[in-house]
């Protein structure tokens, strides 16, 4: 392999390894959103928490670390609707960007 080659494999690599990382950072701060006075992130582990909640009501910290009272179900459809949005076009995008590889 001669060196012209290696470099134009490593340019195409660390251009697809920053489109990646670009859509990373694009994607997860979709992913926060404002509901019943708190700021939160649709994450795996917050809705897997909010799933195992069995009362109406639980007290939980947001992501500025602040105590917001919220109604569970009401919580747990926001965060849910919100990251399944998200991650679907998070993955469209994805899926695009591979196929130009």
């Amino acid at each position: 392999m001669d060196t012209k080659k290696l470099v134009a494999d490593m340019k195409a690599r660390f251009e697809h390894n920053s489109a990646k990382h670009y859509l990373k950072e694009k994607y997860s701060s979709k992913l926060c959103t404002v509901e019943q006075g708190g700021y939160w992130k649709a994450d795996i582990n917050t809705i897997s928490f909010l799933n195992s909640i069995k009362s109406k009501n639980v007290v939980i910290l947001d992501l500025y670390d602040v105590p917001v009272s919220v109604e569970v179900k009401k919580l747990k459809e926001k965060l849910s609707d919100v990251y399944n949005t998200v991650m679907t076009e998070w993955h469209d995008e994805y899926k695009e960007l591979e196929n130009k590889r």
